[in-house]
């Protein structure tokens, strides 16, 4: 009656309630075993003051229930060790389960993403853009050619032109006369006068080369 009215409780909601409900056993036997050494070694002080009263009788009793407690100790040891185990096995089961149900809301998601998009639309929208890359490519090669006088110009002719402008600059560059750099003071020390050294005089190519200069100035 109570699952037809609330509905089916979520695996997930199960395993936590599980587990909060063993941490609770665990924590309860955890107490008991801290209750029962305690009594034990309240046994062991009892029997050795009934050994210092000579009362062996009472001792050996004491010593009894000693073992007793033990025993219950090591049972309630075996009992958290299962706990523990089982523990493990439903958090690992957890994981399982919230590993599957994530890979199984990636596949719808994906199956979904892929009736959005069928591979004919797909196709489609690439040709379109295949083919307005291609109209475009066309129009910027229609403006960038040459219209009107500039069509007419020849390439050869221009580069010719060019050419001989380059010569032109190069001769010019080697008929123009060498510059030399101003040579640097020389340090003359006080009471020495310093001698300026004598004129250098031209070479014969040098006054042939400033010749030519002249007459093509003319």
């Amino acid at each position: 009656m109570f699952s037809r009215m609330f509905g089916k409780p979520k695996p997930e909601a199960t395993t936590v309630t599980t587990l909060d409900k063993l941490n609770e056993t665990l924590e309860m036997l955890e107490k008991k075993e801290k209750v029962l050494l305690k009594k034990a070694a309240a046994e062991v002080e009892k029997a050795k003051e009934f050994t210092r009263a000579k009362n062996k009788r009472a001792a050996i009793q004491c010593l009894k229930r000693k073992r007793l407690y033990e025993q219950q100790v090591e049972q309630l040891g075996n009992f958290q060790l299962r706990i523990h185990d089982q523990m493990i096995m439903l958090e690992g089961a957890k994981a399982t389960t919230e590993t599957v149900d994530a890979l199984r809301t990636g596949a719808k998601a994906m199956k979904a993403m892929q009736k959005a998009v069928n591979i004919d639309d797909v196709d489609k929208t690439m040709d379109e853009i295949n083919e307005q890359t291609e109209n475009m490519k066309q129009i910027q090669e229609a403006l960038s050619a040459p219209i009107g006088a500039a069509a007419d110009f020849d390439e050869d002719e221009l580069e010719a032109e060019l050419e001989e402008l380059e010569g032109a600059e190069l001769e010019e560059q080697l008929l123009q006369p060498a510059t030399t750099a101003p040579a640097a003071p020389v340090y003359v020390p006080a009471g020495r006068q310093q001698t300026r050294p004598a004129p250098r005089q031209n070479t014969a190519e040098e006054d042939e080369l400033a010749a030519l200069q002249a007459e093509m100035a003319l």
